[in-house]
């Protein structure tokens, strides 16, 4: 029988308070000396206790009812207990049966289905973060461990959805869409591969036309959207096969390991009771005034979807350009500031789409790092509609202004790269061209159009592209009738 795949994700975003969650330690610890962005509440030393970061609650709420929960008037903290080098307290302050927001939903397009798929949200928490291990080599064959405590006490939002997502792309566009989200809510700056959005995956296969769940398998380490889509069909095709050899599914945690593409058993999966979950009695159960709650989703900044749909009303561009230029919120401010310097709304987002995200990709740079400013890709588009440049030179321009930073003027300016505005040293060209390709005209007076393209090409060779393609097309084609 067919294996419909099911997929559920446990995500936790690192919220970006000044200070950490239960104590006035900063939060700014990347890059800080191992083990001293540390106090004794945070360290978790006897005698020490907790105090609720008024600010943690703010931006969990915020997340909480953008992705359409309700709220818990009164949640409660708990003690979820188990020994790990990096948790020194050797317990976690996090929320269990009752937390922050339950039952939400986002909705995700699909490329080949206009139509949306929601997928629910069972809950939204808010739990304090653990240490760091530092690892002597590759994490598999490590002879010893370091331990930094600096991220401990950092605090968390987990998000955790329900089973149904039926696809590893589809899990791919929903971490894409929510990583959108937090940036535009200002919770969360989403970066994956610093660690500050995390996700882990359940995956399990069941029969296309039970409902009943098959043994699911935790999947972690996945730290960015490609590896999440890669270790998840890595995933699906392993359980595929072991079962297609009559080999039953264990309940495990894998980690995915990103040199070798492939997902590897750490350890049984624990349940719920293996963490024995009891209140935390150093804090009192969380009251939200609900009134703080409805000012606060009163006041929510434009989210991605709001934002996508202005970009296509204000701007005039298809969806599918509106939707990757709201992908990121860095992105749709790129594209805005440069909307406000250019009127050619269309042109921008075939530019910043095409050669600017593959330049950023190809160097894993992001654009809020771009070395060209909305100001400086303006300014090569100017030189392009005066003229002065061909559309082909200003891609080999905006190479040099990514690899440079300078403006494109003053790249045009010392390199001497311009078109050629001269029509009798192109008339000149042209001439050449026909003389020394005669059969080329023969066919073209033949009725072959391809033969003017290839003459056009030769006066592109013989100026190194510096003609402008349009005027040499017209203008040949009269010369030519001329003979």
């Amino acid at each position: 029988m067919k294996k419909e795949v099911v997929i559920g994700l446990e995500i936790h975003i690192q919220l970006m308070t000044k200070a950490k969650m239960f104590c006035h330690c900063s939060t700014d610890y990347i890059g800080k000396e191992p083990n001293t962005n540390t106090c004794p509440v945070c360290l978790g030393l006897p005698g020490s206790l907790p105090v609720l970061n008024k600010k943690v609650l703010e931006f969990a709420i915020r997340t909480a009812v953008a992705l359409n929960c309700e709220i818990n008037q009164v949640s409660k903290f708990h003690r979820k207990n188990y020994f790990y080098p990096d948790l020194p307290k050797a317990y976690q302050i996090s929320q269990y049966d009752v937390p922050l927001g339950i039952k939400g939903y986002m909705e995700i397009s699909l490329p080949e289905s206009k139509e949306k798929h929601r997928i629910g949200i069972t809950r939204v928490h808010t739990e304090e973060d653990a240490g760091k291990l530092v690892h002597k080599g590759d994490i598999a064959s490590s002879s010893y461990s370091l331990v930094d405590y600096n991220r401990c006490g950092i605090p968390l939002a987990e998000i955790v959805t329900e089973p149904d997502f039926r696809s590893p792309e589809e899990a791919r566009i929903f971490l894409v869409k929510l990583r959108s989200i937090v940036q535009h809510l200002g919770v969360c700056d989403g970066n994956m591969e610093e660690g500050s959005m995390r996700c882990d995956a359940n995956v399990s296969l069941r029969d296309a036309k039970s409902s009943t769940l098959g043994t699911k398998v935790e999947i972690k380490n996945m730290n960015s959207f490609k590896a999440v889509k890669k270790a998840l069909q890595f995933e699906v095709d392993r359980q595929k096969k072991l079962l297609a050899e009559g080999i039953e599914i264990i309940q495990e945690t894998r980690h995915w390991d990103e040199s070798k593409s492939v997902t590897i058993s750490m350890r049984s999966k624990e349940e719920a009771h293996d963490y024995r979950y009891f209140p935390e009695p150093d804090l009192l159960p969380l009251k939200v005034d609900l009134k703080m709650a409805d000012e606060i989703r009163r006041n929510l900044p434009e989210l991605p979807e709001a934002r996508r749909e202005r970009f296509i009303k204000n701007y005039q561009i298809p969806e599918y350009d509106a939707e990757i230029l709201t992908s990121s919120k860095a992105l749709g401010d790129f594209y805005e500031k440069s909307t406000s310097l250019y009127s050619n709304s269309k042109v921008l987002s075939n530019w910043i789409m095409g050669e600017l995200i593959r330049y950023l990709n190809e160097n894993k740079i992001e654009i809020e790092d771009s070395p060209i400013s909305p100001e400086k890709l303006v300014g090569m588009l100017k030189l392009i509609d005066e003229g002065i440049v061909s559309g082909k030179m200003a891609k080999g321009i905006f190479e040099k202004m990514f690899k440079t930073g300078k403006d494109a003027s003053k790249i045009v300016k010392e390199s001497g790269i311009t078109q050629i505005t001269d029509k009798n040293e192109l008339f000149e060209v042209m001439d050449r061209v026909i003389k020394e390709n005669p059969r080329s005209v023969e066919d073209f007076n033949e009725g072959k159009e391809k033969a003017l393209h290839y003459l056009v090409g030769q006066v592109m060779r013989y100026t190194k592209g510096r003609a402008k393609p349009d005027f040499v097309f017209d203008t040949i084609k009269q010369r030519i009738k001329k003979i």
